[in-house]
């Protein structure tokens, strides 16, 4: 579904935020993107959307070479108090992005209803963003996600200005919308756990420049659960590995520590 060959960015002040990425992800998979602050994480899910035009390489979705933004695809961003439109009601926050679609009024008002009770928010339509919660809010980035119908959703950070139970509570219904929808779903995460906990396959960014250091697949029976799936023995197995490779600390290393 979607191909990164040899991707490279650099900035106009000659950083080079990424260096020679490749990855393949396939149709209906959730991959998780973990790496060391600065790594270049979000540089290259902007090169996937398109919001950046990378200086070398390839972004490849359904065979075809990406060219500006896809149109099969949404993003979710951490900032969803910049993200949504304050003087908009929640359900005409969600219905906006439709109107690209060419689909009608009533058509568009349908869409972010039907999207906005899949996040658990049916009676907040009428209400205006600055009057809920900040997890509410960013279920409401969700939803209008979600309304969008996209092949490919990009999450960045989508959960890091929330606190630990609202970020429990968006991880699981992040599961539960991927299980009901088409979609494949990349995520960028600082949460080690949280890579592991929604993750089929978790990729590892190395040091600036990033470079893809490690690609490791979940095998966690589901459906997953905050509580057991995170006490099962694989699961504290991968998330030490995946903690080594962010830290850089190898197996020798970590075992010379002890």
């Amino acid at each position: 579904m979607l191909e990164i060959k040899d991707l490279t960015h650099t900035y106009a002040d000659g950083h080079v935020a990424v260096r020679d990425v490749n990855l393949t992800v396939a149709n209906g998979e959730l991959v998780s993107i973990v790496g060391p602050s600065g790594c270049g994480k979000s540089t290259l899910l902007r090169c996937i959307a398109g919001l950046i035009r990378p200086a070398e390489g390839q972004v490849i979705l359904d065979g075809r070479p990406a060219d500006g933004v896809p149109e099969g695809l949404a993003v979710v961003f951490q900032d969803y108090s910049r993200s949504l439109l304050p003087w908009l009601s929640v359900r005409d926050n969600v219905a906006l992005p439709l109107k690209r679609r060419g689909m009608s009024k009533a058509q568009r008002r349908e869409a972010a209803t039907e999207a906005l009770e899949s996040v658990g928010l049916a009676a907040a339509g009428g209400k205006y963003p600055w009057q809920l919660s900040g997890g509410m809010q960013q279920r409401v980035s969700i939803a209008r996600a979600l309304a969008y119908r996209p092949s490919l959703l990009l999450m960045d950070e989508p959960f890091g200005s929330v606190d630990a139970q609202t970020r429990e509570d968006l991880e699981d219904l992040t599961l539960q919308v991927r299980g009901g929808n088409d979609m494949t779903i990349l995520l960028v995460t600082h949460d080690i756990d949280e890579s592991v906990y929604v993750g089929d396959r978790v990729v590892v960014l190395g040091a600036s420049p990033g470079h893809v250091r490690a690609d490791l697949p979940v095998d966690l029976p589901g459906p997953r659960d905050q509580i057991s799936t995170r006490e099962l023995p694989e699961f504290v197995r991968l998330r030490a590995e995946v903690g080594r490779l962010v830290r850089g600390v190898t197996e020798t290393t970590a075992t010379a520590a002890k």
